[in-house]
């Protein structure tokens, strides 16, 4: 199997893609790009059998239809245009608000934070994906799945937050030892330098290993009741298992 991850960005200075090769003995990163432009992250999510995508593939349900219904001049006054809920219920998608109750960790809102902008890349990415014949499912069915890496390292027990920056190389550093003592059949190979000096680096071979959980049935899947909403504002693959069982 050959997953890749991209750490998405709204540039490309801090885009990375990463492709991890899974063999019997264990995983190999294959291939690492710090800077990746738009046809290399098409290259990645084209040839691999599962590409995991750190950025929301949609946005909220009840916020695009807010915003229709504004831009079209129709908009129902709300009866608290002021309160909190009513705002929390445009800015989060129903994903968003599950790996919070999962995990604590509350994901920006791709309709009120500047993840909006590497969204609308995302967006025509995948727009791109289906011209090529790419299956494309926002949900995690086809090819791309969305992940959130900072939230598959505290599944598995790996220092989630404090290690981005170029004020964090030691503890970005503590990361990579973590992560390759917990799983020594991961090998970075001549990429390890990389990602000891990339937080943009590491994210994207978290978004691998995360890609991996989801082909193999180790990651959250939208349930019945979440699935129409998943359809169209994505849903994060959060994996479901320790890292040590992706080596099966």
């Amino acid at each position: 199997m050959l997953t890749a991850g991209i750490d998405l960005a709204a540039e490309d200075a801090n885009t990375a893609v990463a492709w991890v090769r899974w063999t019997a003995t264990g995983a190999v990163l294959e291939e690492l790009i710090v800077g990746a432009d738009d046809d290399q992250l098409l290259r990645a999510a084209s040839v691999v059998d599962k590409a995991g995508i750190d950025c929301p593939l949609g946005w909220p349900e009840p916020f695009v239809e807010f915003i229709v219904a504004h831009h079209r001049g129709d908009l129902a006054a709300p009866t608290d245009p002021i309160g909190r809920d009513w705002r929390r219920t445009l800015a989060w998608r129903r994903t968003d608000l599950v790996i919070h109750e999962l995990t604590g960790r509350l994901s920006l809102s791709v309709a009120a934070d500047r993840i909006a902008h590497t969204a609308m890349r995302c967006a025509a990415l995948l727009a791109r994906l289906a011209e090529d014949g790419q299956p494309v499912d926002r949900s995690g069915g086809g090819t791309v799945v969305e992940v959130y890496p900072a939230a598959s390292l505290k599944q598995w027990g790996l220092p989630d937050r404090g290690y981005k920056g170029r004020q964090n190389t030691g503890a970005l550093n503590d990361l990579v030892d973590g992560l390759t003592s917990i799983a020594p059949w991961l090998h970075l190979g001549a990429f390890e330098s990389v990602c000891r000096g990339s937080d943009h680096a590491v994210d994207a071979v978290v978004a691998a290993l995360t890609a991996r959980a989801a082909a193999i049935g180790q990651a959250t899947r939208p349930n019945l009741a979440d699935l129409a909403a998943a359809a169209t504002e994505g849903w994060i693959a959060l994996p479901t298992t320790p890292l040590t069982s992706l080596n099966t």
